[in-house]
């Protein structure tokens, strides 16, 4: 049996590419915000600085390492006891970067320490760090809450004098932490 065939309208868009492009554009998005959630954890409280600034340029490859507030470090979801096993997470980082054609000295280490982690076991992840060959490192912290009508520039101990904001004192004198 034949059906008669209609002729199509010149009016009617097919909607079904334009459908399927929204709802992979959703899934991008979420799945996007989960590892952004993943790396923001919770479990670290970042200190609050008055030098804080947003970093100038994007890293082309970072790794991500948090220092929790009893001393443990955590890396990709993964809780690790000791600063010293924390070289096969990093040997493994740098192989996927090799992957990517990043180079080790374009590798940026993004250091989270908990406000109240000591600083020996940020110095004992930068130390490991340094073992497998990574050098460039940032810490997060903060930014701190400014009044408004404060002064932008707060004054810092540097070798038992304060800097004064000033001709002499520029934002980019003063060491910041991104």
């Amino acid at each position: 049996m034949r059906f008669p065939k209609r002729p199509m309208s010149t009016d009617e868009a097919d909607l079904t590419p334009m459908i399927d492009m929204t709802f992979q554009l959703i899934a991008f998005f979420m799945v996007l915000i989960n590892f952004t959630k993943a790396e923001a954890s919770d479990e670290v409280k970042l200190p609050d600085s008055d030098l804080a600034r947003p970093p100038e340029t994007v890293p082309d490859f970072r790794i991500l390492v948090s220092v929790l507030a009893d001393g443990r470090i955590m890396h990709g979801g993964a809780i690790i006891d000791r600063a010293t096993l924390l070289k096969p997470y990093l040997d493994r980082e740098l192989l996927s970067a090799r992957a990517q054609r990043v180079e080790v000295g374009k590798i940026k280490v993004i250091i989270r320490g908990h406000m109240n982690s000591k600083m020996g076991k940020v110095q004992e992840v930068m130390e490991v760090c340094r073992e497998v060959g990574l050098e460039d490192f940032t810490f997060r912290v903060k930014e701190r809450p400014r009044l408004p009508g404060m002064n932008r520039f707060t004054p810092l101990d540097v070798g038992g004098r304060s800097p004064r904001p000033g001709p002499s004192a520029s934002p980019r004198s003063l060491a910041a932490v991104g």
